[in-house]
C-alpha cells in the first residue's frame, strides 16, 4: 500500500557530508511523522530525527547541530542533511512515515536501509 524509496547513502570521510532522501507512494491521504532511524552492527535500532506534519524537528542528542531534517510534502519526501560525520556515525539508515491510507486506516512503514559510512 505504501512504498518507500531511500537514497543517498554511501562512503564519505570523517568531515564531510551526505545528504539521505526518502520519498513516500502510494495510497497515502497524510502523513503525519516522518523519521530517520539508524543500527549499527551489535546495536539497538536507534532514533536519528523525526519531524511532524506541521515542520517540527527533534534529535538525537548525538546529532544535534551536525544532521538537518527537513521535509517536501508535495512530494512526500523527508530528507536528512549530515554534516560534520563521524566515524561513530556509520550505520544502516532507516526512513519511517506514519500514514493515513484512503482507507481512513493508519500505517507506519519502514524503507528497506541505506548504508552510511564514515572512514577514512
Amino acid at each position: 500500500q505504501v512504498q518507500l524509496a531511500e537514497s543517498g547513502g554511501g562512503l564519505v570521510q570523517p568531515g564531510g557530508s551526505l545528504r539521505l532522501s526518502c520519498a513516500a507512494s502510494g495510497s497515502i491521504r497524510s502523513i503525519n511523522a516522518m523519521g530517520w532511524y539508524r543500527q549499527a552492527p551489535g546495536k539497538q535500532r536507534e532514533l536519528v530525527a523525526v519531524i511532524s506534519s506541521s515542520g517540527s524537528p527533534d534529535y538525537a542528542d548525538s546529532v544535534k547541530g551536525r544532521f538537518t531534517i527537513s521535509r517536501d510534502n508535495a512530494k512526500n519526501t523527508v530528507y536528512l542533511q549530515m554534516n560534520s560525520l563521524k566515524p561513530e556515525d556509520t550505520a544502516l539508515y532507516y526512513c519511517n512515515v506514519r500514514v493515513v491510507l484512503y482507507s481512513w486506516s493508519r500505517g507506519d512503514y519502514w524503507g528497506q536501509g541505506t548504508q552510511v559510512t564514515v572512514s577514512s
